[in-house]
């Protein structure tokens, strides 16, 4: 008996140092650490610069102009003169009605004048006669005034033929319909044979001016009061005048720049927007009325802006966003910010963080607040082993 509680006895010391062991051994893991000297992290210090505000807006593309092409005179399609979906100057001929009728209505006008003309030579012939015989009294002045007034009539019936032979004229030039404008003509709604009628509610065919070609784009109220009032606080100055880039809906940029020509002056009720227009050159013909492209506005630039890259922004599991940042005594703190939009691949700080704050981007894994660290400048390391290589490359 008593050698086995000797024995247990034993076990029980045994287990007791194995366990002071393994709690020594802890406590010396975790102190290894402190004795290892600050962490190693990369910072990046904020340097004010100027920084320029865009806005990327959804829009749709629009013609130029829009011209519809329908009949002035009723008529018989007889033959369309252009190709579906060309280019089609202003005045280039496009259909030919059945000018049957208006021709011979033209040629009876331009008759009825000939006849008028010659009435007004033999009245004129006959008035002068008459005059000079009234002198000598030769007859009466009554027969005098007479043939006056005979010539005066035919002088306004050479004038009313001349009216109906232009009125004629009109019809005829009708019949031969051209385009109002230069642009691209779509599809013809009619075919050679159809009967077309004057001012019909139904174009013929339209055609479009794509270069240059607008751009629709909208805009929330609630943004321009934003920008206006940030303008108004100085802390960003208002933009005039410079170019719009336009991207495509495959993410492209597209090789011009446009123009914004004019802002709507009433917002829309129902959506709480209102409506700019964005005039863009389009000479290659790659924007086509009704395609979506965006828009990317300057807003403003602000001239001291603070841009930290997006790698040195956290968000807490409220979405707040947070930045560590190297205090003045050589540990990581802990810094609640604001920031707005992105530029590139860095955010635009509106708040939390000042310039010469050295915000930790590399290194995040490692540290908490309170860790003492060691900086390091991002880029210069970079900097330094291309310094290196170059000396080793003259050596």
């Amino acid at each position: 008996m008593s050698s086995n509680r000797s024995f247990l006895r034993g076990l029980a010391l045994t287990a007791l140092a194995a366990s002071v062991l393994t709690l020594a051994a802890c406590k010396g893991q975790q102190a290894a650490p402190q004795q290892g000297g600050p962490a190693e992290v990369t910072v990046v210090t904020l340097k004010p610069q100027a920084v320029t505000v865009t806005r990327e807006l959804p829009g749709r593309t629009s013609a130029f102009q829009i011209a519809e092409v329908r009949p002035q005179v009723n008529g018989i399609v007889k033959q369309r003169l252009f190709e579906e979906g060309a280019l089609v100057k202003a005045g280039q001929p496009l259909y030919q009605l059945d000018d049957a009728v208006y021709r011979a209505e033209n040629n009876n006008a331009k008759a009825t004048l000939a006849k008028a003309k010659a009435a007004l030579y033999s009245a004129q012939l006959n008035a002068r006669r008459t005059s000079e015989l009234a002198r000598i009294d030769a007859v009466s002045k009554q027969d005098d005034e007479t043939a006056t007034a005979t010539w005066r009539q035919a002088e306004a019936d050479v004038a009313a033929g001349q009216a109906q032979v232009e009125s004629t004229g009109v019809n005829l030039a009708f019949a031969r319909i051209v385009s109002p404008i230069t642009g691209r003509i779509g599809k013809s709604a009619v075919t050679p044979g159809a009967l077309v009628t004057a001012n019909q509610a139904e174009p013929m065919a339209r055609v479009q001016q794509m270069d240059p070609i607008f751009i629709d784009v909208t805009q929330s109220s609630g943004e321009l009061l934003d920008l206006r009032k940030r303008i108004a606080a100085g802390s960003l100055k208002e933009a005039g005048g410079t170019p719009v880039k336009i991207l495509l809906e495959d993410g492209s940029t597209y090789a011009h720049d446009g123009k914004l020509q004019f802002a709507d002056v009433s917002v829309d009720p129902t959506t709480g927007s209102f409506a700019l227009r964005v005039i863009v050159p389009n000479p290659e013909g790659v924007l086509l009325p009704g395609m979506y492209v965006r828009a990317v506005l300057d807003k403003g630039s602000n001239p001291r802006g603070l841009l930290v890259p997006q790698a040195g922004i956290s968000r807490d599991p409220k979405g707040g966003a947070t930045a560590m940042v190297v205090g003045k005594d050589g540990k990581a703190e802990l810094r609640e910010v604001q920031v707005g939009r992105t530029v590139g691949d860095q955010w635009l700080v509106e708040g939390g963080l000042a310039a010469g704050d050295k915000v930790i981007v590399e290194g995040l894994q490692t540290i908490q607040p309170g860790t003492p660290v060691h900086a390091s400048e991002a880029g210069a390391a970079a900097a330094a082993a291309a310094g290196g290589h170059a000396a080793a490359a003259a050596h």
